[in-house]
């Protein structure tokens, strides 16, 4: 099943209109950021090269995005990040045995299908009942960045100078369908660097641009 990344400007020309289609979901991430006394979601003055527009920024299959979230537990946990050719139990049993790590991760505590990263600085994903009844934990963007630096090493790429990002889906993806994407390259962790390019992408332009970033 196939993931697509968009990123949405957080401008005012977006952000303050009465149309935008994100006004419920920002309210509720500024809710849950005052109540952990964060700053809320910002909204930037419109800049040159920047509008209101949705794009998207990546994509990548689900099982492939689980294969990154195995190796960032591994690496985390002190253990051996080895290559898998499909995902088997030990994703579970890694899940239930560091299951309080894996919360405090904006990488994998975090809804397959939904939700955001946002471009405020806080250490763990943020919970709450509304949030869950929606989107799921709300993850930083900067957050994410940290975490992708961290396991960069152990899957073969240097964070300091990562590979081109692959080209993002022409548009939506719907779940059903394989996520449109060139031949894998040929190393044993293919599937892990895919996504971590187009997480690395989204991250570093939502921290750039000013950008949330949503799941769907």
């Amino acid at each position: 099943m196939a993931c697509d990344l968009w990123l949405v400007p957080l401008v005012d020309v977006l952000c303050h209109s009465p149309d935008n289609p994100f006004a419920e979901e920002i309210a509720v991430y500024d809710r849950a950021l005052n109540d952990a006394g964060l700053p809320p979601v910002p909204v930037f003055a419109y800049m040159p090269g920047l509008n209101g527009d949705v794009a998207p920024v990546a994509g990548f299959d689900y099982d492939a995005l689980h294969f990154l979230r195995r190796a960032y537990l591994l690496q985390l946990s002190g253990l051996a990040v080895t290559p898998v050719e499909g995902l088997g139990g030990d994703y579970e049993q890694l899940l239930e045995m560091f299951e309080q790590t894996a919360q405090q991760s904006h990488l994998v505590w975090h809804y397959d299908h939904a939700g955001a990263y946002v471009p405020v600085d806080f250490p763990h994903p943020l919970s709450n009942d509304a949030l869950l009844e929606g989107g799921g934990p709300l993850g930083s963007a900067h957050g994410l960045l940290r975490e992708l630096e961290y396991v960069a090493p152990s899957i073969g790429i240097d964070p300091a100078n990562p590979p081109a990002a692959p080209q993002p889906p022409p548009g939506p993806t719907a779940l059903e369908e394989p996520a449109t994407q060139a031949p894998y390259e040929d190393s044993p962790f293919a599937r892990e660097r895919h996504v971590w390019l187009g997480l690395h992408a989204a991250a570093t332009r939502s921290l750039a641009q000013g950008s949330m970033i949503i799941f769907s």
